[in-house]
C-alpha cells in the first residue's frame, strides 16, 4: 500500500458534478475526501460551486520519477470521494488517481431522486494498465480486408458523435453497453493507458495511436460486423482500456481537444490503422507482432537507443491487408521531439471529414 505519508510531491485535483447524461452543473454539492487506503479519515471537505466545479485541491503523489519510468513503484495516489447534493442521489467515487504535477479532471454524475430511498452510486476506478495486470492485446491485422459482401463500412472517414463501449471481453453478454462523446472516450483511454507526466510529444503520439485505433474500429464498423450493437470493448485482449468514471488530466485533455480530428493512415489507403500496442516492459511482446516496431530502451529519463524493425512485405502479399502490423510500445517519444518526427515519417496524418 503506497505511504501517503513518503510521497512529498503534490499533484492537484478539480472536480466536476453534473446531471447525469447531460453538462448541467449541480449547484453547491459538498465532496469530502479520503485516501482510498484509509477510506475513514477525511482529508479535505470541500462544496462545489455554482458552476458545479471545485477549486484546484493540492494533494499528496508519489515521486516522478516513478511515472516516467513504470515499474514496481505505483507512480500514482487514489482517493475516494464522496459527493452528496441535495435532490440527488449520493455518488462514491473509489480509486481516483493524482499524479505530480499535473491536474486531475474528476467529472461526477449525479442522478436526481426518483423516489425516497438514496442509491448510491459507486464508480471503483481501476488500476492503471502500465501498473495493474491486464491481458495483453491479440494480434490483429493493422488494415481490415473490405472485399466481402454485405459488410456495414462507412463511406468515409468521419469523426462520430458517440462511442458505444462493452464494458467487457467481447462474448460477455452480461457486460454493460455504455454511450460515451467521442473525445471524451479518447481523454479516457489516454488516462488508462499513458502517464500523463510524460512529455508533449510522447502523449501526442500514443494518443494519434490511440485515435486510429478507435477509428479503425469506427470505419470498418468491425463489431457490428460480427452481430453485435457496440463499437469497441473496455478489454485490453481486444481494444483499449477504458474505465467508467476514470478521471482525464489536464496535460492530456489539451492535447485530445487540439488533434482529436487526425489519426494515421497507410499511403494509398482509405481507412485509418489498427495501432496495436504494448508497454514493452511488464508485457513482453511475442516475435510475430512486432513485424514493424519502434521501440524506444529508456535510462532514467533519457532516450539511450531507438531501434526500428521493419520487415519488407513479401511482394505476393498485394492485399494491403495484409501489410505488416504495427505494434506500439507505449514508452515511445519520451523527451525527444526527433523520434516523433522520425516515427510519423512511416504514416501519414490524416484529419477526419466533419
Amino acid at each position: 500500500m503506497l505511504n501517503y505519508m513518503e510521497t512529498p510531491d503534490k499533484g492537484k485535483m478539480r472536480i466536476n458534478v453534473v446531471q447525469r447524461g447531460s453538462r448541467i452543473p449541480v449547484e453547491n454539492a459538498k465532496v469530502s475526501i479520503s485516501y482510498s487506503g484509509d477510506p475513514t479519515q477525511v482529508i479535505e471537505e470541500i462544496q462545489i460551486d455554482a458552476n458545479g466545479q471545485s477549486e484546484d485541491l493540492s494533494l499528496a503523489a508519489p515521486p516522478l520519477e516513478y511515472s516516467m519510468e513504470p515499474g514496481q513503484n505505483q507512480p500514482y495516489s487514489e482517493y475516494n470521494l464522496k459527493i452528496t447534493a441535495d435532490g440527488f442521489e449520493p455518488v462514491t467515487v473509489s480509486g481516483s488517481e493524482v499524479l505530480p504535477d499535473v491536474t486531475a479532471y474528476q467529472r461526477v454524475e449525479m442522478d436526481s431522486i426518483i423516489n425516497l430511498n438514496q442509491n448510491l452510486d459507486t464508480v471503483v476506478i481501476g488500476p492503471h494498465t502500465l501498473y495493474g495486470d491486464y491481458p495483453p492485446k491479440i494480434a490483429e491485422a493493422e488494415i481490415k480486408p473490405i472485399t466481402g459482401t454485405g459488410e456495414i463500412v462507412l463511406s468515409r472517414v468521419v469523426v462520430p458523435e458517440y462511442i458505444i463501449i462493452h464494458d467487457g471481453p467481447v462474448t460477455d453478454n452480461s457486460a454493460a453497453d455504455y454511450y460515451e462523446r467521442y473525445r471524451d472516450y479518447i481523454k479516457n483511454v489516454a488516462a488508462c493507458e499513458i502517464y500523463a507526466t510524460w512529455p508533449r510529444e510522447a502523449l501526442e503520439a500514443n494518443i494519434l495511436a490511440i485515435m486510429s485505433f478507435t477509428m479503425n474500429r469506427v470505419y470498418t464498423e468491425w463489431y457490428r460486423n460480427k452481430g453485435y450493437d457496440f463499437t469497441i470493448t473496455s478489454s485490453t485482449a481486444f481494444d483499449h482500456k477504458w474505465i467508467r468514471g476514470k478521471n482525464t488530466y489536464d496535460t492530456i485533455d489539451t492535447i485530445v481537444d487540439e488533434i482529436f480530428t487526425n489519426y494515421l493512415s497507410r499511403p494509398n489507403v482509405n481507412q485509418p490503422i489498427l495501432t496495436q500496442y504494448c508497454d514493452g516492459k511488464r508485457v513482453s511482446c511475442p516475435e510475430w507482432m512486432t513485424q514493424l516496431q519502434v521501440r524506444i530502451n529508456m535510462v532514467g529519463r533519457h532516450c539511450s537507443e531507438v531501434e526500428i524493425c521493419c520487415k519488407r512485405q513479401p511482394p505476393q502479399a498485394a492485399n494491403p491487408a495484409k501489410q505488416d502490423s504495427f505494434l506500439w510500445d507505449s514508452a515511445m517519444f519520451m523527451n525527444n521531439s526527433s523520434i516523433l518526427q522520425s516515427f510519423l515519417q512511416l504514416f501519414d496524418i490524416q484529419s477526419f471529414q466533419q
